[in-house]
Formats: structure tokens, sequence, C-alpha cells
């Protein structure tokens, strides 16, 4: 019958193709800009790629560090503030009116 389509088994180049996701030439590009870019974005947060490990270390502890930065921060402003704050709310409660029902 000449409208019959017969599939014929895969060749060798299709079989690459399909495993990679398109022609090697286009998947090796694509990987290389991606690994460009990712490489970028850990070198941002301080990675190194000959000591990784120690460079996980260091950024967990930056981590761990900032955190407490940040506890120090919001503890300092927070005195900083019930210096004034404080001592209004207790002159309003003090000498305010007194209130009824």
């Amino acid at each position: 019958m000449p409208n019959d389509i017969r599939d014929l088994p895969a060749g060798r180049s299709d079989g690459l193709y399909r495993f990679l996701g398109g022609s090697p030439l286009s998947v090796a590009f694509r990987l290389i800009l991606l690994s460009i870019l990712v490489g970028v974005v850990l070198a941002a947060i301080g990675l190194d790629p000959w000591n990784i490990l120690n460079s996980i270390r260091r950024l967990f502890q930056s981590i761990w560090d900032f955190g407490f930065d940040a506890i120090n921060w919001a503890w300092r402003y927070f005195l900083l503030g019930a210096v004034i704050v404080i001592p209004i709310w207790l002159l309003s409660r003090l000498f305010g009116a007194p209130r009824g029902r």
C-alpha cells in the first residue's frame, strides 16, 4: 500500500540527538554558557573551585556570623530607640488623662 508509514529503526545520530537533547555542538555551547553563569554566581557567594569543601565551610560560617551580626544590629537599634520611647510612654501613662468607660 502506498500510504503505509513504516517506522525505521533510529539511526546512530538520532539516538545521540535524543539523548543529548539536540545537536552535540549546540548542547556543548549551552552547557559552557550555563557553567560560566553558575560559576559567576558561585564566585559571588565566595566559593572557590580549587578548594570547594573549605569554601562551603566558609560560606556557612559567613551565613552564621551574618545572622548573629543582624541580631546584634537589631539589639543596638532597639536599645537606642528604647532610651527615647520607653520614658515617653511611661510619662504619657503617668500624666495622661484618666480614661473612663
